[in-house]
C-alpha cells in the first residue's frame, strides 16, 4: 500500500501497522496480565457487606495503578500502529518494557494504596503502616521511580529507533515532529522520576519534607497538560506552513506584463 493512501491518527501520524503483529499481541497480553496482578493483590472475595465495603475502599488505588499502566500500554500501541516495526531492536525494547511492567506492578499498587490512605487520613486501606520509617519510604520512592523511569525510557528508545529509520519508513515532517514530541513527553516523565528519587535520597528523615518525592508525580498532570498545549501549537504551525507551501506551489505563475 502506498504511504499516501494510509490513514492518519489524530496526531497526523500515518498508520503503518493497522494489523496487530505477534509482538504487539504479546505486549497486549502481558499488560493484561499485569492488570490481573493488580486485581489479585486484593483480599479474597468478600462474604459480607463489611468485607465488600473494605474491598471497595481499595478501588481508588486500583484505578490509579490501572491508569498508569494504561498510559504505557497506549504509548507502545501508538508506536506499533504508527511505525509497524518488528525488527530486532523493537522486539528487544518491547520485551524490556514487558519485563519492567511485570516487576513494577507490585510496588506500583503498594505505593498507590499508601498515597490514597495518606490522602484520606487512613480511611482507605494500605499494606504499609500509616507512618513507615524514613528508610522504608525512601526505598519505596526509589523502587517506584526506577520502574517509572525505566518504562518511560523504553518508549524514548523506541521512538529514537523510529527516527533513525525515518527515511526507510517514509516519515514526513509532521510525523518526525510527533515522534520528537513523544520523546520529549517521555523525557518529562523520566525527569520527574529522577527528581523524586533525588529528593527521596537527600531530604532529611522524619520531616514533612518526606512527602515531596510523591508530590512530584502529583504535578505531572499540570506539566503534561502544558506540554500537550505547546505540542499541539507546534503541530498546527507546521500544518499551516505545509498548507501555505502547497498553495504557493500550486498557484499559477503570473503573466508577464
Amino acid at each position: 500500500m502506498e504511504l499516501t493512501s494510509l490513514p492518519r491518527d489524530r496526531s497526523g501520524f500515518r498508520i503503518r501497522g493497522a494489523a496487530p503483529t505477534r509482538l504487539e499481541t504479546f505486549v497486549d497480553a502481558a499488560f493484561a496480565f499485569a492488570v490481573t496482578l493488580l486485581v489479585i493483590t486484593l483480599d479474597p472475595l468478600p462474604n459480607s457487606v463489611q468485607a465488600l465495603v473494605g474491598a471497595l475502599k481499595r478501588v481508588p488505588a486500583f484505578l490509579a495503578s490501572f491508569a498508569i499502566l494504561a498510559v504505557f500500554w497506549l504509548g507502545h500501541r501508538n508506536f506499533s500502529r504508527r511505525t509497524g516495526l518488528e525488527d530486532g531492536r523493537t522486539v528487544l525494547l518491547s520485551l524490556a518494557l514487558v519485563a519492567v511492567t511485570l516487576i513494577y506492578v507490585y510496588p506500583l499498587r503498594m505505593i498507590m494504596a499508601f498515597a490514597f490512605s495518606h490522602l484520606s487520613g487512613g480511611y482507605l486501606p494500605s499494606a504499609l503502616p500509616p507512618a513507615p520509617g524514613a528508610g522504608e519510604l525512601r526505598l519505596f520512592y526509589v523502587v517506584y521511580g526506577t520502574g517509572f523511569a525505566a518504562m518511560s525510557a523504553t518508549l524514548i528508545l523506541l521512538y529514537r529507533h523510529a527516527l533513525r529509520r525515518a527515511d526507510a519508513l517514509g516519515l514526513d515532517a509532521l510525523e518526525r515532529l510527533v515522534a520528537r514530541q513523544e520523546i520529549a513527553a517521555m523525557a518529562i516523565l523520566v525527569a520527574s522520576a529522577a527528581l523524586s528519587i533525588l529528593l527521596a535520597l537527600t531530604l532529611p528523615a522524619r520531616s514533612w519534607l518526606q512527602g515531596l518525592p510523591g508530590m512530584v508525580y502529583g504535578l505531572l498532570p499540570i506539566a503534561m497538560g502544558v506540554f500537550a498545549a505547546v505540542a499541539a501549537r507546534q503541530a498546527r504551525a507546521l500544518r499551516a506552513a505545509q498548507a501555505g507551501a502547497v498553495e504557493t506551489a500550486s498557484a499559477p505563475a503570473s503573466q508577464p506584463g
